[in-house]
């Protein structure tokens, strides 16, 4: 799903991604005439303490136990990999995703990984673990997993804790992937002709800011076209002076390269949304430091079942209009 270089190449994605070039899916040419949510203005509760200054600094503040229990006191029960393959009819190409799943208590923390690339022996190695210890494991997706997981124990996608709540109704993974595209772009405050980054090209995401005429740069490592035949550029960071604003998905967690755009976006004031999967619990900790908005996906992810869901919104549409989408 995403793809961005230079920095931090990125990680091929999970259905965050789209299945690549041209998949078949036609755009959707009638225009959404209901008018975007206003997302709440409220804060997340750790919004009292100073947002971290960098994403090891929030690792630190985990570690140190100034964020919530002391890690090395929660144990990880049960981890996990999900890995599935979808091939939507209608579309001509497929996909695979593959996610590091680590559960501390109720909370489900998690990572998208390469396909194939996590071996049992790691998975095996998060078992009773501490979480202390893999906030400081050798694999960044564990790293990340642990550090959502945790989090997430400590401060779950709750109303209270600055969280907006969004159902998605029931439907096939595409009906679904719609719903959620429409709910992630509503996040954007664009102007007409101001351009948009996408880190990590989904379909359902292009689709849905085509519709609303809004200008794009699709970014994905594993470069191509996308099924309108627009070039998909590999290096993201090399894109940033050329966009408005940048919707990137929660897989530049897992390589580096969040930093990186968070630095810009904070630097020179441009918009930042982040769609999440990966590091759904993380990337609300950023608001107001670089990240204007997320869309918090928490494990069980839409693709994995046909009834309704939810995910959560964090952030705030600043005067923004349909017309202006």
């Amino acid at each position: 799903m995403s793809g961005a270089s230079g920095a931090g190449a990125a990680v091929p994605a999970v259905q965050e991604r789209a299945p690549s070039a041209s998949d078949g899916t036609s755009a959707r040419a009638a225009s959404d005439t209901s008018a975007p949510a206003r997302i709440g203005t409220s804060a997340p509760v750790t919004s009292g303490t100073p947002a971290p200054a960098s994403y090891d600094d929030l690792v630190s503040r985990a570690l140190t136990g100034r964020l919530g229990p002391d890690p090395r006191t929660l144990r990880i029960a049960v981890a996990f990999t999900t890995s599935q393959v979808v091939r939507h009819d209608g579309r001509r190409g497929g996909y695979r995703n593959e996610v590091l799943s680590l559960r501390l208590d109720r909370a489900v923390g998690s990572c998208a990984v390469e396909p194939g690339a996590l071996s049992e022996t790691a998975v095996d190695d998060c078992v009773g673990a501490d979480v202390a210890r893999l906030l400081e494991h050798a694999l960044t997706p564990v790293r990340v997993a642990a550090l959502d997981a945790y989090l997430m124990h400590v401060t779950p996608h709750t109303p209270e804790n600055g969280a907006l709540p969004r159902p998605l109704p029931a439907g096939s993974s595409l009906e679904k992937s719609r719903a959620r595209a429409k709910a992630v772009v509503e996040l954007l405050d664009v102007r007409p002709g101001q351009t948009v980054l996408v880190v990590g090209v989904v379909n359902s995401l292009l689709e849905a800011l085509r519709s609303r005429g809004v200008p794009y740069i699709p970014c994905d490592l594993k470069g191509g076209r996308t099924e309108w035949g627009e070039p998909i550029v590999t290096d993201a960071l090399a894109e940033l002076d050329r966009c408005d604003a940048v919707l990137a998905s929660g897989m530049t967690l897992g390589n580096g390269s969040f930093e990186s755009l968070r630095e810009h976006a904070l630097r020179v004031g441009k918009q930042l949304v982040m769609f999440a999967q990966t590091g759904s619990a993380i990337l609300p900790r950023f608001l107001g430091s670089g990240v204007s908005a997320v869309c918090a996906e928490p494990y069980p992810f839409f693709w994995l079942d046909g009834g309704p869901g939810v995910i959560h919104r964090y952030g705030h549409l600043d005067g923004c209009t349909e017309a202006a989408l």
